[in-house]
């Protein structure tokens, strides 16, 4: 916790430089050439994440764990009910409070890091890089949620991966590349982000972004995850949310304030994970973040995922 506070500490004064307020890019709604092929490289890396065997397309579950045993396999007597592709009965997983257990029955050919696994305690994402154990196709790990914990499933022939279409953005518009100005907060601002499944976790927010788009004065709070990150997060929606762009908001990362300043670029704004899949987590965002104007860049809405 000092580093982290310290980090703020170096960066809020960094970035006290009473810097003027710049508006929105001189340049145009065109974009040149070499801004156009950055933001094409950028989607296009964009599609490669989403679509990768570890991606959010290829979630197939999302099983959250009460107290005790959970019977897993493909039989719909389980507790957990896993694709067709695993074994009828392929194991159990124990929770006791914070600690869970996977135990495999005899035939499941369940493997970590390549070898195979018999029974194993989960480290969850919470404690850093989640273990990820496969079996065949399908792979899983730990995940925390607050006091909740939950098997994430993912199948590398899911039906939400194999039936997705590619995503619709917006024309690349430089207005929405605008430049804020950073104001810190001192010590960082504790903010509530509650998410899709009804947990609400406190992140730090560093500073408030303020920028003038379509008009009109906008300020809004970005989270930064931790010491060793190198930029910030907006969890954002705006007046097209619900319409033309997802309804529970998108998101956008920006590079760490300079001299005040950081360039926030709305045609790199894109869509959180549940816009895809049912079996997602997503932050939603707060209510200083709901931007009153309409940010026609970045990702439109997707609605051709399949149901659950």
């Amino acid at each position: 916790m000092r580093a982290r506070k310290s980090r703020f500490a170096a960066l809020a004064s960094l970035l006290l430089t009473g810097a003027p307020l710049l508006l929105q890019s001189a340049e145009g709604a065109v974009p040149d050439p070499t801004y156009a092929e950055e933001i094409r490289v950028w989607r296009e890396k964009r599609l490669e994440r989403l679509k990768a065997d570890t991606g959010y397309l290829a979630l197939a579950g999302l099983y959250w764990l009460d107290e005790g045993e959970h019977t897993f396999g493909s039989d719909p007597s389980n507790r957990i009910v896993f694709p067709a592709s695993a074994p009828p009965k392929a194991g159990v997983f124990v929770r006791q409070g914070a600690t869970t257990t996977v135990r495999c029955l005899p035939g499941t050919a369940l493997r970590y890091e390549g070898k195979p696994v018999q029974e194993m305690t989960l480290v969850s994402d919470a404690q850093g890089k989640p273990m990820v154990l496969e079996l065949g196709d399908l792979t899983f790990s730990l995940i925390a949620r607050g006091d909740r914990f939950a098997i994430r499933l993912r199948d590398k022939q899911s039906p939400i991966r194999k039936n997705f279409r590619g995503i619709e953005s917006f024309p690349i518009d430089t207005s929405y590349r605008v430049m804020a100005r950073f104001e810190p907060y001192e010590p960082a601002k504790k903010i509530l982000i509650a998410s899709v499944v009804g947990t609400v976790d406190t992140m730090l927010s560093p500073g408030a972004l303020v920028f003038t788009l379509n008009g009109q004065e906008c300020r809004m709070d970005p989270v930064w995850e931790g010491p060793d990150d190198d930029s910030l997060w907006l969890i954002f929606s705006d007046a097209t949310s619900g319409a033309e762009t997802y309804g529970d908001g998108r998101f956008l990362y920006t590079d760490l304030p300079q001299e005040g300043k950081v360039t926030v670029d709305f045609n790199k704004a894109y869509n959180p994970p549940c816009a895809f899949s049912p079996y997602t987590t997503c932050p939603l965002p707060p209510q200083q973040n709901e931007l009153p104007v309409p940010v026609r860049a970045g990702e439109k809405t997707y609605e051709d995922h399949a149901s659950p």
